[in-house]
């Protein structure tokens, strides 16, 4: 589905873009081909500005639902794709050996092995 869009929405883009640059602007543009100059053009004296006008207008809706749709579709994806990360994360907690716990051992009193270090020191 997501490709189907994606085709269609660089179809529109294409036709967008040929569709603007054909229509008249300030300038001798290549609009002036297909209705700028006179009544026996294509469309006619004013049916180039209408039908040019229209059809990116509907161009432009088209662009802007597939737009909203691929950002729908991407979002989908990027949801699934985090649902599918915490699971794994959740799954592989890391658990403490039970040969390392054992080897752990409490600490004593810092306090009673510096004092007897430094009273073995001053009778020396």
């Amino acid at each position: 589905m997501f490709q189907i869009i994606l085709a269609i929405q660089i179809i529109v883009a294409v036709a967008m873009v040929g569709l603007i640059l054909l229509q008249h602007g300030k300038g001798a543009d290549a609009g002036a081909s297909f209705g700028a100059g006179g009544a026996g053009t294509v469309f006619g004296a004013a049916g180039s500005a209408n039908f040019l006008t229209r059809a990116t207008a509907v161009l432009t809706a088209i662009f802007f639902a597939t737009s909203l749709l691929l950002a729908i579709q991407a979002r989908e994806q990027a949801n699934d794709q985090l649902r599918l990360d915490v699971a794994e994360v959740s799954e592989t907690a890391p658990t403490i050996p039970a040969s390392i716990d054992s080897e752990v051992q409490q600490p004593t009193s810092s306090t009673e092995t510096i004092t007897e270090t430094t009273t073995t020191e001053e009778t020396q």
